[in-house]
């Protein structure tokens, strides 16, 4: 998997996990996993990486992540949202999403990224291309760690949501960090691999990402699911325990 990443560009990716979803979950078929985004059911979650391979991270069924099933369960159990007439934008959109987002009756879906063929629009998320206060609600997943001037992406994000309504804003989070670590002078590849996790990561988040969203405009709230799962259905879903989702409103 970690030669896989580094071989193929992402849109290609994308492309091919159409093809191959489908018999992954053939070969996987089994009981002790389930994916929440799809109600199956696995005998295994794949190992997932960059850097540092965490076992029972991949859904063979919808290569959903961690992050995918934790921010889905926000979604659908932990709130009502999905039932809600929304305007919603999502950056950089996730194939696990894309098609069950678009069947949402009573959201009006918009997709943008720079790269992606799932984007309706081409746009970066630095200069987005929508008026002002657009949106009710802003999906920006596992992005901004990838941004050099994230801020001005916040405020992006900010100025184009629309007062009262929120922004889902996932990142990798060292929750034992209290400061983000970033060096702008680390340019290459195998360095940023070192020091920041993966190739394509520009920094580190710590606790002060918040004070970051704060300084923006956003009120955010730490969204904690797991924190209401119990320890078997947190390894059934395969879900790290105590994953944060930072959500912001206007």
């Amino acid at each position: 998997m970690r030669i896989i990443l580094k071989i193929f560009p992402r849109a290609f990716l994308i492309k091919l996990s159409i093809l191959i979803r489908p018999i992954l979950a053939l070969i996987f078929k089994g009981s002790k996993f389930t994916d929440p985004i799809n109600g199956k059911q696995y005998r295994r979650f794949l190992s997932y990486g960059y850097n540092k391979i965490r076992p029972n991270a991949l859904c063979p069924g919808t290569l959903s992540l961690e992050r995918h099933r934790l921010l889905w369960l926000y979604l659908t159990e932990d709130s009502d949202i999905e039932n809600e007439f929304l305007n919603v934008l999502h950056i950089a959109p996730e194939q696990v999403f894309y098609k069950k987002f678009n069947e949402f009756n009573k959201w009006a879906y918009t997709t943008t990224d720079l790269d992606s063929p799932l984007a309706d629009v081409k746009a970066n998320i630095c200069n987005l291309p929508f008026k002002d206060c657009t949106y009710d609600l802003i999906l920006c997943n596992h992005v901004l760690e990838h941004i050099v001037d994230d801020i001005k992406a916040m405020k992006e994000i900010y100025r184009v949501l629309k007062p009262g309504g929120r922004a889902i804003l996932q990142i990798p989070l060292d929750k034992e960090r209290e400061k983000s670590y970033e060096d702008y002078t680390i340019t290459k590849p195998q360095d940023r691999n070192k020091y920041f996790g993966q190739y394509d990561h520009v920094r580190i988040y710590g606790m002060d990402f918040f004070n970051r969203l704060s300084d923006v405009g956003f009120r955010y709230e730490k969204i904690d699911i797991t924190s209401k799962l119990t320890d078997k259905n947190i390894s059934k879903y395969g879900l790290i325990k105590g994953e944060l989702i930072p959500v912001g409103w206007k």
